[in-house]
């Protein structure tokens, strides 16, 4: 049977896998166990023996960012809960009601705030105020969970913090500012097109609450550290280590602005030490590393059993269009690999060598906005996608729900992207 299903196309055996997964997960079996299985399934209809997947899947286990990101999304869990615990968000919510007049600006302000730092599973850190500011306009679970996801990711198509905007640079060779200057404008394509599912559902403000201005910053004080703290000590470590010790500068900040950031709720609202370490031992903390791992193993195994660079090669040999391969090969990276470094270190190699092989070298800037805002409508799309499971985890939805009302958001970024392209183009032309 397997000798039989190596001989398919790449891009039919990772739809096959996917569906496993997809299959197991309706079933409710836990993220964990449905992205170990697909793993093993993966490295199986790519023809690995089990000696190379071993290694693959320790290797991804004990891979340093693997680390990172399991500590960061449990200090991320650890901060929401003791907001929550202490009365913090409630207080910092209060504070801001009367702030903004307009509840759809209410709700979307968090996850837009909280997306200007390139945090993994950062979606799980706005979705407590998402949360309780929706209470008041009984929204479902599913439309909770599209804002949270949605807007949080407004700003990944040119905020030159995020890894993918920074290899982007790296790979073409060009000024990071040149690459802001052209896609900036799909943030507001972004903005546009989540607006789609929350007309006509959300009903008059609350305008009772004072303008507490003073307050508000006070109770936004941890995310601040965060957000800024986080910035700040992640580019502060990158300037000062030497070049060898600087690949988790960044990393290392987040960890170092998240303990900052908990302690500070900690202390501040004198919680006992008994509460404090029941918030890091609850058992959805432990659910929450074997996710992550389970999903980076995945990840890893995708790269380690060429699935990727088969499927890139098919598409190549297909002769499709060089618009085309901007628009299709990041799309179906993204929705495979769930994050946007995947997609660029893959197939931008391939997209910009093409796009000078064929003297659309002019046009470089442009095939790039449109391989950005397809790739990571792909990535917005994926399963796979971190922020996604976490979101859907905590709002208590599933994937399909959301996914509806994602549909008209993606289909307006998408088109809306290739537009911007053919504009970009005949300008340029």
């Amino acid at each position: 049977m397997i000798p039989l299903v190596e001989t398919m196309p790449a891009m039919l055996r990772i739809l096959l896998v996917f569906a496993l997964i997809l299959l197991v997960i309706k079933r409710k079996w836990a993220l964990g166990h449905a992205f170990i299985l697909g793993a093993v399934s993966l490295g199986l209809v790519f023809g690995m023996t089990p000696g190379p997947m071993a290694r693959s899947v320790l290797a991804a286990t004990l891979d340093p960012r693997t680390l990172c990101l399991t500590i960061i999304v449990s200090l991320i869990l650890a901060l929401s809960h003791s907001l929550e615990k202490t009365g913090q968000m409630s207080r910092l919510l209060d504070a801001y009601k009367g702030m903004v007049r307009w509840p759809k600006l209410n709700l979307v302000v968090f996850p837009a705030l909280i997306g200007l730092l390139p945090m993994p599973g950062g979606a799980i850190f706005s979705a407590p105020m998402v949360k309780t500011l929706g209470k008041s306009h009984h929204l479902p679970g599913a439309t909770l969970s599209f804002i949270n996801y949605w807007y949080r990711h407004i700003w990944e198509y040119w905020w030159p913090l995020y890894p993918g905007i920074l290899l982007t640079t790296a790979l073409a060779g060009i000024d990071i500012w040149q690459l802001v200057l052209v896609t900036l404008p799909l943030t507001l394509v972004a903005i546009l097109a989540g607006y789609w599912p929350l007309r006509g559902r959300i009903g008059a403000a609350d305008n009772s609450g004072e303008r507490r201005v003073g307050q508000f910053v006070r109770e936004l004080t941890p995310i601040l550290i965060v957000i800024v703290g986080g910035l700040g000590m992640g580019q502060g470590l990158f300037a000062l280590l030497p070049l060898e010790s600087r690949a988790l500068t960044k990393e290392a900040g987040l960890i170092a602005a998240l303990c900052i950031g908990i302690g500070w709720v900690w202390q501040m609202n004198r919680m006992p030490a008994k509460a404090r370490w029941g918030i890091l031992v609850q058992p959805a903390m432990l659910k929450m590393i074997y996710m992550v791992t389970a999903i980076l193993i995945f990840k890893g195994m995708l790269e380690d059993s060429g699935a990727v660079a088969e499927l890139s090669r098919e598409i190549m040999h297909w002769q499709i269009p060089l618009m085309a391969i901007a628009v299709v090969l990041p799309f179906i990276v993204g929705v495979v690999g769930g994050i946007t470094i995947a997609f660029v270190g893959t197939t931008f190699p391939i997209l910009i060598t093409l796009i000078h092989a064929l003297g659309e070298s002019p046009l470089l800037l442009p095939y790039l906005a449109l391989a950005l805002v397809s790739g990571f409508t792909g990535v917005l799309l994926s399963p796979l996608h971190l922020c996604l499971l976490l979101s859907n985890a905590y709002f208590q939805t599933s994937l399909m729900p959301v996914y509806r009302r994602m549909a008209v958001p993606l289909v307006i970024l998408l088109g809306g992207g290739c537009l911007y392209f053919i504009l970009l183009r005949f300008y340029l032309a």
